[in-house]
């Protein structure tokens, strides 16, 4: 699914509502009549292009070194010291960038400690490169995806999202992407989220995988609004947010390849 740019978000190795949505996604895009489980016919198409599912890759002394932040407080005025939010191991970037919870990668990797220039570990064979430039993004509610579509309505790429909460509900309607912010600060206001301690106030949040917002900041045209990375990939499409749509740092990142300042995002139901 992955290759296909039907992102399951995070790889874990389980069946899950990610993973269901997008084949369901994928079939519809490709006028399959599979239902349910995945068959005959939806593996033959997601193996059209012959390549393994794992590959090898061989750690390198900059995966070893990092820099790593090996902790990172919860509370926002703690986190506003840092100087960076980088990760906090080299499981946790392997992750990222193999698009991969770090429990299967200890599963496929037995004995391994991921902590060896030199070491050989076996990772998913993701994609690299971005399936072209989109025409519009769609963000809808009821299937938790953002989808970019090409001129024709082709879909170019879907992606498992989070989005909007009862006190923070998304904002129905026809925006704009106004650009693209890589490895933004976090310009944090209490003012804005409900939930925020009455102790704290405005605090700038310093840029890397682990802030609030990910690796990528996608403007929108409403304002506080924006399409962005996250620190906890394995939450995506299952929890709330404050409003925002919420993606996966990797897909994220993807995305903001595709979409270009005044291109349409509509937000639906």
């Amino acid at each position: 699914m992955d290759r296909a740019h039907f992102s399951p978000g995070e790889i874990d190795g389980a069946a899950g509502g990610n993973t269901s949505r997008a084949l369901d996604a994928f079939r519809r895009e490709r006028g399959s009549r599979s239902r349910g489980p995945v068959s005959e016919e939806d593996w033959s198409a997601l193996e059209s292009d012959k390549a393994p599912t794992l590959v090898d890759y061989t750690l390198t002394e900059k995966d070893v070194k990092g820099p790593y932040q090996r902790n990172i407080p919860e509370d926002m005025m703690e986190r506003a010291k840092l100087d960076a939010l980088s990760y906090t191991s080299p499981l946790e970037a392997l992750g990222e960038r193999f698009h991969a919870s770090p429990k299967l990668l200890r599963a496929l990797n037995a004995g391994r400690g991921f902590a060896r220039a030199g070491e050989v570990v076996q990772v998913p064979n993701v994609h690299t490169e971005a399936p072209g430039k989109a025409a519009k993004v769609v963000v809808t509610e009821a299937d938790q995806s953002v989808v970019a579509l090409d001129g024709r309505g082709r879909v170019l790429a879907r992606f498992p999202a989070t989005m909007g909460s009862e006190h923070d509900p998304l904002p129905i309607g026809t925006w704009k992407i106004n650009g693209v912010s890589k490895d933004p600060p976090f310009f944090y206001n209490p003012d804005l989220f409900w939930d925020a301690k009455g102790d704290q106030s405005k605090a700038k949040i310093a840029p890397g995988p682990n802030n609030p917002v990910g690796v990528v900041w996608i403007d929108l045209s409403k304002e506080h609004y924006g399409i962005h990375g996250t620190p906890e990939p394995s939450k995506i499409g299952k929890t709330e947010s404050h409003g925002c749509i919420r993606l996966t740092n990797w897909d994220a990142e993807e995305l903001s390849r595709m979409v270009s300042p005044g291109m349409p995002a509509i937000l639906e139901r």
